[in-house]
């Protein structure tokens, strides 16, 4: 199919991207969802030792592989769903659907930064590479097959978040406390089921679903588990702050940091609740609620561990 007949298609996009060159790249690329990587330096920051300057470039090494794997994962995910694509109201206009990326470009393109990120990832050692292997050996089966399956498509980009939060450990040489692996499996799957809950809460029954799965989930199950989740989120979070409990003057300001804490869990699963949260990376950036709990959060947690 040519540009020239892309343009005439009622599917063509209108917006970013239309005009050729690399904004379809970038947008491709999502950078929105860059944010997700950031987690890696989670491990590092609870330790107390992120500003380390050996720590923070170790840190910064790791994120840069694990966005670079990321791309990877959409431009691939885009290059194999362009069928499906293209026949959906919203992602007919990502760039590659629309026609501005060839999938065989767009496969090139993933490929290229899928070496890329191992590549970046060598320089922190063979199991910090084992574990962005293992990532897109993750997200590649999610794309071709898992993602068609329910609750395997759900558990599958828990462990995506659950994979960055462990390798940001491996990467810097912190060890993973249990609390620590707990609040990240059970903040990642409160996170996933609470997007399957938004998507089917915006979508219904009404045109193509925003993905296959939602039909298989009943919106009471997906209650169930947001439920759990977020109750083993809390209470992981809560044992971990509150074992710091004692006379020291500074360390008590963990378990206080439990209350932003839980602001922000119980804000965002409101707006989940109103039919928002399909697209969290918005959430986050856009909340007014949410943006100042999460930097009270940040405020606290971090006196209690820096000032210690």
């Amino acid at each position: 199919m040519s540009f020239s007949a892309v343009r005439r298609s009622p599917a063509a996009p209108t917006g970013p991207g239309a005009g050729g060159g690399l904004l379809p790249f970038l947008v491709t690329a999502r950078p929105r969802q860059w944010l997700k990587n950031l987690l890696v330096l989670a491990a590092p920051a609870a330790a107390g030792v992120l500003l380390h300057p050996r720590t923070a470039l170790e840190g910064f090494i790791a994120v840069v592989s694990f966005t670079l794997a990321a791309i990877a994962t959409y431009f691939v995910n885009d290059a194999v769903d362009v069928g499906a694509d293209r026949q959906h109201p919203v992602k007919s206009r990502r760039p590659v659907a629309a026609g501005l990326i060839t999938p065989r470009t767009a496969a090139i393109t993933g490929a290229s930064c899928a070496v890329g990120g191992l590549a970046v990832a060598a320089l922190l050692g063979w199991s910090f590479a084992g574990l962005v292997a293992a990532y897109l050996a993750l997200t590649a089966l999610y794309s071709l097959r898992i993602k068609h399956v329910p609750v395997l498509d759900v558990l599958a980009v828990a462990a995506g978040f659950l994979l960055r939060a462990a390798a940001g450990g491996v990467a810097t040489g912190v060890p993973l406390s249990n609390w620590f692996l707990l609040v990240a499996l059970f903040g990642s799957l409160f996170l996933v089921t609470a997007k399957r809950a938004a998507e089917q809460a915006r979508h219904g029954g009404d045109g193509p679903q925003a993905r296959v799965t939602l039909d298989a989930y009943p919106g009471a199950w997906l209650a169930q588990v947001m439920t759990m989740s977020l109750t083993g989120t809390v209470l992981s979070y809560a044992l971990w702050a509150f074992q710091y409990v004692g006379p020291d003057p500074v360390k008590p300001l963990l378990a206080v940091s439990l209350l932003p804490f839980l602001a922000v869990l119980l804000r965002y699963s409101l707006l989940v609740a109103r039919g928002d949260g399909e697209e969290p990376e918005r959430l986050v950036t856009t909340d007014r609620f949410l943006l100042i709990a999460a930097a009270s959060w940040a405020i606290v947690v971090g006196g209690g561990i820096y000032l210690g």
